[in-house]
């Protein structure tokens, strides 16, 4: 029983312990994150990424459906459609990808 009550207290001890540790170190990588996505260079390689990802997945898309003609699903040359027509858009960050 002794054994069961050192082992229910040292638990505790260590939850609360880290607890406060994880808090602070939760604090820390959050804070490095926001620093890190608000640097301008991140932001435009960000959108650059998206935009070549557009652009391949649109061509990926054309030639995939020359290949198979018209048995690509409806709903996946909407999603196509829809990549190709946010090309020149703001995107959910609040910055264009031009």
């Amino acid at each position: 029983m002794r054994y069961k009550v050192m082992f229910a207290v040292g638990l505790a001890l260590g939850y609360v312990l880290g607890t406060r540790a994880g808090r602070e170190r939760y604090e820390q990588l959050k804070k490095s994150a926001r620093e890190i996505s608000q640097n301008p260079a991140v932001r435009n390689a960000a959108e650059t990424a998206g935009q070549s990802g557009r652009e391949y997945a649109g061509k990926a898309f054309a030639a995939v459906s020359q290949k198979v003609g018209d048995v690509v699903p409806a709903s996946l040359a909407g999603r196509v459609r829809g990549l190709r027509d946010r090309a020149g858009a703001e995107d959910d960050w609040g910055t264009s990808n031009t």
